[in-house]
């Protein structure tokens, strides 16, 4: 049942982020939209984290794999849509981070999206098998591939 309930809630993000994508949104919701999709997939790695890193909580096989889920399918949503120049400067929830240079590199911001989708599926893939090192040693790759965007295209708060 945990896992239908987190399948719709992916569906639910996913549609809304397309439906972003595809009414041209302002820069506001842009801002928006990608700081709830990180801020959901920065959740759900947190929760991943207290299970399988700091095993501050009990290993749950069923809950991981519909964390590690979420994470792909917001990963895997499209997310380039919610990114203008002119998104650079502007609030959403908050005032934005992203760095002008993000616009200067395409090429490596795509590198880097590239390895991040594909580490957040594989994620999702490893999960699947329930095994707890190799859940482990997947979501540090997963969290390298996301800090490498940080260290480049992120301003510190």
């Amino acid at each position: 049942m945990k896992t239908r309930i987190a399948l719709i809630a992916i569906v639910t993000l996913a549609v809304g982020l397309t439906g972003l994508a595809l009414a041209s949104p302002s820069v506001e919701d842009q801002i928006k939209a990608r700081q709830s999709a990180y801020t959901f997939m920065g959740w759900n790695m947190s929760l991943i984290r207290a299970q399988v890193i700091d095993q501050d909580v009990e290993f749950n096989a069923d809950q991981v794999r519909a964390w590690a889920n979420a994470i792909a399918a917001t990963a895997n949503s499209g997310m380039s849509a919610m990114y203008s120049p002119a998104s650079v400067e502007g609030t959403g929830w908050k005032p934005t981070r992203l760095k002008p240079e993000f616009f200067d590199e395409l090429d490596k911001v795509g590198e880097i999206a590239g390895n991040f989708i594909r580490e957040a599926t594989a994620l999702a893939e490893v999960a699947e098998g329930g095994d707890i090192d190799a859940i482990a040693a997947q979501f540090r790759a997963t969290g390298d591939s996301c800090s490498a965007c940080h260290r480049n295209y992120r301003a510190s708060e």
